[in-house]
């Protein structure tokens, strides 16, 4: 034997039940993905008067999935690069540099959520009590 437990070792079995989680939330995600690309694809082709071939629309969801997976792997990494811990609009512009003409649609929707987005408001700085009692009342 090599002296490694299958279950992690000691105190063991934490790290296997949080992969199993993790697989479990990746399942449910990829099965509703699926769900919705195979319903947006029906409605297209209902639209359009066609049939969509169930085992070619698998395999777009399939493929949507890995792409997005991919996809969420990269902007975490550029927001890692740039010294963040969150992802922003920034780097879903930045993963799309490849293709100048989406690259564009993402700037003018950024602009477009910026425009509509609720205005933040400046913080006041609190005035300190010296200048409160300085008002007269």
């Amino acid at each position: 034997m090599d002296g490694g437990d299958v279950d992690g070792g000691v105190g063991g079995g934490g790290g296997i039940e949080k992969d199993e989680e993790a697989e479990e939330r990746t399942e449910l995600l990829r099965d509703r993905f699926r769900l919705s690309v195979i319903s947006i694809a029906n409605a297209e082709a209902k639209k359009l008067d066609m049939e969509a071939s169930e085992p070619v629309v698998a395999c777009v969801a399939d493929l949507a999935f890995k792409y997005t997976e991919q996809l969420a792997r990269d902007v975490e990494l550029f927001a890692q690069h740039a010294g963040r811990k969150s992802v922003n609009m920034e780097d879903i512009i930045l993963s799309a540099h490849r293709n100048k003409h989406l690259t564009g649609l993402l700037r003018s929707f950024s602009q477009e959520l910026k425009g509509k987005g609720p205005q933040t408001e400046r913080k006041r700085k609190k005035s300190s009590k010296k200048e409160d009692k300085a008002i007269p009342s």
